[in-house]
């Protein structure tokens, strides 16, 4: 059988290959005759037939993007060449397509291509900005900078999704929560005591007489309804994937009060930290804001971003463009790009920018989470509550009685 290894000279050089073996203590007892000391050593195992019909479920997350480059820069840094740095993380990567991936990027190294450009293979997993700092590495000696920046780079934005993610998971529990407490109700208790009030004769509270009609009335209009939500949403999901669409609800959920200018922060920020980079890295000017328009992420930003390079190329600069657009860049950011053109600190002045977005992103998220908890057992009070008042309190007057 064969093992994948990682070891060490009497050097401290580290080397990283496959040896056929009986068993691990024959591969381990081989390689120390060879003058090496093992750190790693795994059976190399064929990858299961099953496993390519199923290869969705090995999706590559952002997550393990992030610990790839942390982890590279880390060894980069401490002078392990690239291509053993390589092969040691798809020694050490559990995800089988990622290993793949990993291991033909190393090899495509070995035959003599760019790091820059055996990344650029797999958009799906770097993206433009990411392959355009390597690049920018590679060209002034700097990768190892270059590593560490994409590393800090990427752990930023995990950490802000991560965070609105968190932030958004107990609203959306406690929604939830409340539908099935709605609908069990009104499927299995409602109907239970509809009879009891209505023979008891006395005049229901008109609040007690809708609560008594969801039943019927969802009977009667809850599978259209649902229907009919169903293709509202397949409908907006495909519209969406139109330019024309796109550009509408991306437009539309920056007008959405509150959350239209958290959304903004964002965006601006990470044009601004992207950009910045970018400039600081010798790329032209077109091609960042090309690159900032790729990974931007919203449709009316690209827009913004596609006719500031078109304007750049006859000799605008930046912030003349921006500034035309102060519903998506607001005074603040354009005032800053002015003076850092002016300056010739572009790059510097927009970090300035980055830091503000960055704390008071952290400052909405956290007044958000403060208000949302009360907020919420709030609405769930009401909710529950209500439904349940409006059907027991006429029992409580007949009890009463």
């Amino acid at each position: 059988m064969n093992f994948n290894y990682q070891a060490r000279t009497k050097k401290g050089e580290v080397r990283v290959g496959v040896i056929e073996a009986s068993g691990k203590e024959v591969a381990i007892s081989l390689l120390q005759k060879y003058g090496l000391y093992v750190t790693i050593l795994q059976e190399a195992s064929k990858t299961p037939l099953f496993s390519r019909k199923i290869k969705f479920l090995s999706r590559i997350t952002g997550k393990e993007i992030v610990l790839f480059s942390r982890q590279l820069a880390i060894m980069f840094s401490a002078n392990i060449p690239l291509v053993e740095s390589l092969k040691t993380l798809a020694l050490q990567t559990k995800n089988p397509d990622f290993k793949e991936k990993i291991t033909k990027i190393s090899e495509e190294i070995e035959g003599g291509t760019a790091f820059s450009l055996a990344l650029a293979k797999y958009p799906k997993l770097f993206s433009s900005f990411y392959i355009a700092m390597i690049k920018s590495g590679e060209a002034s000696g700097k990768l190892p900078e270059s590593l560490d920046y994409l590393a800090e780079h990427l752990e930023k934005e995990y950490y802000l999704a991560s965070k609105i993610k968190g932030a958004l998971t107990y609203p959306a529990v406690v929604l939830f929560v409340v539908i099935a407490v709605f609908v069990l109700m009104i499927l299995f208790v409602i109907p239970n005591l509809t009879n009891i009030l209505r023979e008891s004769g006395q005049e229901l509270p008109l609040v007690t007489r809708i609560a008594l009609a969801l039943p019927d009335l969802l009977k009667k209009f809850g599978l259209p309804f649902l229907l009919a939500i169903i293709g509202m949403i397949a409908f907006s999901v495909r519209y969406y994937r139109t330019k024309k669409g796109r550009y509408f609800f991306d437009k539309l959920i920056l007008r959405v009060p509150l959350l239209g200018s958290f959304l903004k922060i964002i965006f601006l920020s990470r044009f601004a930290e992207s950009f910045s980079t970018l400039i600081s890295g010798g790329i032209a000017i077109t091609q960042s804001l090309e690159i900032c328009n790729q990974i931007i992420g919203n449709a009316v930003y690209k827009e913004i971003l596609s006719l500031a390079k078109e304007e750049v190329k006859k000799g605008e600069r930046v912030s003349g463009i921006l500034i035309k657009f102060p519903e998506f860049f607001p005074p603040l950011f354009t005032q800053m790009a002015v003076v850092g053109e002016r300056t010739g600190s572009l790059d510097k002045t927009l970090l300035v920018l980055v830091g503000f977005y960055r704390k008071e992103t952290d400052r909405i998220i956290e007044s958000f989470l403060a208000i949302l908890e009360p907020l919420l057992i709030v609405f769930l009070g009401v909710a529950v509550g209500g439904l349940m008042g409006a059907v027991l309190l006429p029992l409580y007057k007949m009890g009463g009685v």
